[in-house]
């Protein structure tokens, strides 16, 4: 038998005894009779919201798995794509065992999404530093900026040919490449790749929070 929960009037199972997607416990009175030894003892229990979290906890889980993999995301990463996946299933993973500490050991959808955008913001956060370091070694430690500087050039000369088959006027198109040439305009387009990468691990890590609270924090039904 389904009911609907009072607060956010999602379809509820009858053995659920916490909404699935608010955390609201469901309460049911029964008259007294046959029936009422069915009721499960838990409800004597003290409830915790699922839609609370508890940071102390979920940020030390956090730091132990965000930080390493927001190392394998640095811009410069050969893992490439490998690294967003795994900064995902870290978000999930910080859930998964976050969701192990708490009783009930479940969290709602948006609790595991706002675990899973900390985890992000600390894998951005490593993912930007790490990359800002490999670059400053890379330029002034082993001496390859020339490297990075004819790798812009290329981007640039196939972006100026990309243009002009577009239509642009060629002195716009030459103004625009000698402006991205500049330290500024290089340092520009750094920060600009930079922060994109740092706006994907986000997303990343936000979703894979979300995934973990749903697939891996359904309500347990009460024993019987």
């Amino acid at each position: 038998m389904e009911s609907t929960c009072s607060r956010c009037h999602q379809t509820v199972e009858a053995e659920d005894c916490f909404c699935p997607f608010c955390g609201l416990p469901q309460l049911v009175y029964t008259a007294d009779g046959p029936g009422a030894s069915s009721q499960p003892d838990r409800w004597g229990e003290a409830v915790r919201d699922a839609g609370a979290i508890n940071w102390k906890a979920a940020l030390r889980l956090v730091l132990i798995l965000a930080v390493p993999v927001g190392m394998v995301c640095c811009l410069y990463s050969p893992l490439g794509a490998v690294g967003l996946l795994l900064m995902a299933a870290a978000a999930a993973w910080v859930v998964a065992l976050y969701m192990r500490s708490q009783r009930p050991a479940w969290v709602t959808i948006g609790a595991g999404a706002r675990i899973g955008l900390v985890t992000g913001v600390v894998g951005a956060w490593t993912a930007s530093a790490c990359t800002g370091i490999w670059l400053y070694a890379m330029r002034f430690w082993f001496h390859q900026g020339k490297a990075f500087d004819d790798q812009l050039a290329d981007q640039l000369t196939k972006a100026s040919q990309q243009l002009a088959a577009m239509g642009f006027d060629a002195q716009t198109i030459a103004a625009n490449r000698a402006r991205m040439l500049t330290p500024e305009g290089r340092a520009g387009n750094i920060l600009f790749d930079t922060a994109m990468m740092a706006v994907i691990i986000l997303l990343f890590a936000i979703s894979g929070g979300a995934l973990g609270a749903r697939f891996f924090g359904r309500p347990r039904r009460p024993a019987e």
